[in-house]
């Protein structure tokens, strides 16, 4: 799997601890943007039908579901997500 935040690649062994942290950048590995049921566009972001609603999609999480998404989705929802941050700090007020 590749970390969400930095795209750092991670070999993983069993499953992803909740705890556990990417090993470049200490982002959370078990959090919605790193499992493969993560979609945006999906109700509750997710195509899990039975998860529960989980606000913070970056921070460690306690879902059941959770599966590591394959590397290179993880890397081109990760240029998706900076690429919409840019875009809503263009048009943010203040």
């Amino acid at each position: 799997m590749r970390c969400h935040h930095c795209g750092f690649e991670i070999k993983i062994d069993g499953k992803v601890s909740r705890q556990a942290v990417c090993p470049e950048c200490s982002a959370y590995l078990h959090c919605c943007l790193n499992c493969r049921f993560y979609a945006p566009d999906a109700y509750h972001q997710c195509r899990e039908t039975q998860a529960e609603w989980v606000n913070d999609k970056a921070g460690a999480n306690f879902c059941d579901y959770f599966e590591p998404a394959a590397s290179d989705r993880s890397q081109k929802q990760s240029k998706a997500e900076e690429a919409r941050k840019k875009l809503d700090q263009l048009f943010k007020k203040g």
